[in-house]
């Protein structure tokens, strides 16, 4: 099967590279777009891939999985490392920032900052608060609210208000000690999806998001865009 993404820009698609240049982040590692998901497609992806970003569709198929993903773990368990940075979304239509959060703070040893970096500072302070304190303390973040709303209005469509319902949602793909993790801000906690390598990260990452496809195969609206070496 041939799995090729349609990359039209959704209306809570982020111009993520400016975004994080306006917080701070030295532009060494930028954002691409992933034009497949088969071998020879992901082979022209500039390496190496720290973290990955999937767009999908929110359907009654993913939600009923959602539940019983959410129900499985609850009851066998997983091992999730100590050192992920996880938190929750409970601010409307920002996705796409929790998303990029997690790319980041999951990857701050592959990453430099501008000095007085306002994304740097909200990670340092935030690093040992749960997941709801996260949350919690982004709400109250002016300089990431205000940069999420300029950066927004870049798209080429409106971008909806924080409490305009969007069925399309952006999750994150990290490495961390090894194993790759799922970090969706509406679920309880990371997943954890096996073991990866920094070799065989952007290859893993492909195999959970051909699975989010085949869950809903008449869905076309997939976007993925990879985290690479500038």
């Amino acid at each position: 099967m041939i799995y090729d993404l349609v990359l039209t820009c959704m209306c809570c698609v982020i111009p993520f590279v400016k975004f994080l240049r306006q917080l701070g982040l030295v532009p060494t590692w930028q954002f691409g777009d992933v034009y497949g998901l088969d071998a020879e497609v992901l082979s022209l992806v500039p390496r190496p891939v720290c973290a990955v970003l999937l767009l999908f569709p929110i359907t009654e198929k993913y939600e009923s999985f959602r539940q019983e993903e959410e129900a499985k773990i609850k009851a066998q368990g997983q091992e999730v490392s100590s050192d992920v940075y996880f938190m929750k979304q409970t601010i409307g239509n920002a996705c796409g920032t929790i998303g990029l959060i997690h790319a980041v703070a999951n990857n701050q040893r592959h990453l430099e900052f501008e000095p007085n970096s306002p994304l740097k500072a909200f990670l340092l302070q935030s690093a040992k608060m749960s997941p709801e304190e996260k949350a919690a303390f982004l709400e109250k973040d002016e300089s990431i609210r205000v940069t999420h709303e300029s950066s927004a209005q870049e798209g080429q469509t409106e971008a909806p208000s924080l409490d305009e319902k969007v069925d399309l949602h952006f999750i994150a793909f990290v490495n961390v000690e090894g194993h790759l993790y799922e970090l969706d801000g509406r679920k309880p906690f990371p997943i954890v999806h096996g073991k990866t390598t920094e070799d065989t990260f952007l290859e893993d990452s492909a195999e959970v998001c051909k699975k989010f496809m085949a869950r809903d195969p008449q869905e076309l609206r997939f976007t993925v865009v990879a985290l690479s070496k500038a």
